[in-house]
């Protein structure tokens, strides 16, 4: 999926507003995909679940920071997750799906957050871009 000269101004107008809360973005969302999709628990074995806890909060950054890392390189999001994408086909064996769900996940976080922030022109944009994420992180699955 390409993003359009549009799309990637609206991505980048969506994180700026989102600024230095992206850690709290991430987190929500990871809380609402385990709250939404229990199945998604199951590569979280080790971990507190529950709301707010420590564990959930540090790795919805980890997944804002690769999200931002993703906006910072929009024109070379494959070079710019590549770690992540091996990590995750190789390592993890996270299964593929998760992403998408994450995805939407991270969308409602936004719109929840900020309403007036996603115009349709907007959502279509962060969708997406959120779906050009997992597509590249899924890429060495194959």
């Amino acid at each position: 999926m390409v993003l359009s000269a549009a799309d990637k101004t609206n991505v980048k107008g969506v994180f700026a507003k989102i600024g230095g809360q992206a850690d709290e973005y991430g987190a929500d969302a990871l809380e609402r995909m385990f709250a939404t999709y229990p199945a998604t628990k199951t590569y979280f074995p080790h971990f507190d679940l529950g709301k707010g806890s420590a564990q959930v909060k540090g790795h919805g950054k980890k997944v804002a920071g690769a999200l931002v890392e993703a906006v910072n390189h929009i024109d070379d999001l494959a070079g710019a997750l590549s770690k992540l994408s091996d990590l995750h086909a190789q390592k993890l064996r996270v299964d593929p799906v998760n992403f998408k769900l994450l995805g939407q996940c991270f969308l409602v976080t936004v719109a929840t957050r900020n309403p007036g922030l996603l115009t349709p022109e907007v959502h279509a944009s962060l969708d997406k871009f959120l779906c050009a994420v997992g597509t590249v992180l899924t890429a060495k699955y194959r």
